[in-house]
């Protein structure tokens, strides 16, 4: 699959078929995601697989009982490691660069699980401290988004962009 056609194919998926995803698939996209760039190339993020189907049950009631969470074969969260950029570039390093770190990672993840035959949704909507204690995450890292990932059972359709003259500014606003 070429990039583009990963880029227009990703949507999010919120259905996925009871079959489990393989692991060779897995470490091929986290892989993937950690080819993102991050800033000082720090790598200030960190992945939380999940496959417990108690700690699913968990996580998706920490995310607005968003079932859907629960029933994806795998979720995955990704986390901005708040300690490795600080340890560079201070307060700036753990309050923006590492959660840009993670974002680009998550990015490139969801890009490459689309290129697997995989679906994925981005959840950004949760309890962080919720999920922070379920999952044992440190007071040194954040949750910045919660992915789960199956094989899709549904075709969703594209949802509508701006036109890109709207977002779009030439040197300047």
């Amino acid at each position: 699959m070429e990039l583009r056609e990963a880029i227009f194919n990703r949507h999010s998926i919120r259905r996925y078929r009871a079959q489990d995803v393989e692991r060779e698939k897995l470490l091929k996209i986290l892989e993937d995601a950690n080819q993102a760039p991050s800033a000082g190339n720090l790598q200030a993020r960190d992945f939380i697989i999940v496959t417990d189907p108690g700690a699913k049950e968990e996580i998706a009631r920490a995310s607005l009982d968003q079932r859907f969470i629960a029933e994806a074969p795998v979720v995955i969260v990704v986390c901005a490691n708040m300690a490795r950029s600080a340890a560079k570039y201070g307060r700036r390093g753990a309050g923006l660069y590492s959660i840009l770190d993670a974002a680009l990672a998550a990015e490139n993840l969801m890009l490459s699980c689309t290129e697997e035959g995989l679906g994925t949704c981005y959840v950004g909507a949760f309890d962080e401290e919720r999920v922070g204690r379920l999952l044992g995450i440190p007071e040194t890292a954040i949750p910045i988004g919660i992915i789960p990932v199956g094989y899709p059972d549904e075709e969703p359709l594209a949802t509508p962009r701006l036109p890109i003259e709207e977002i779009v500014h030439w040197n300047g606003w």
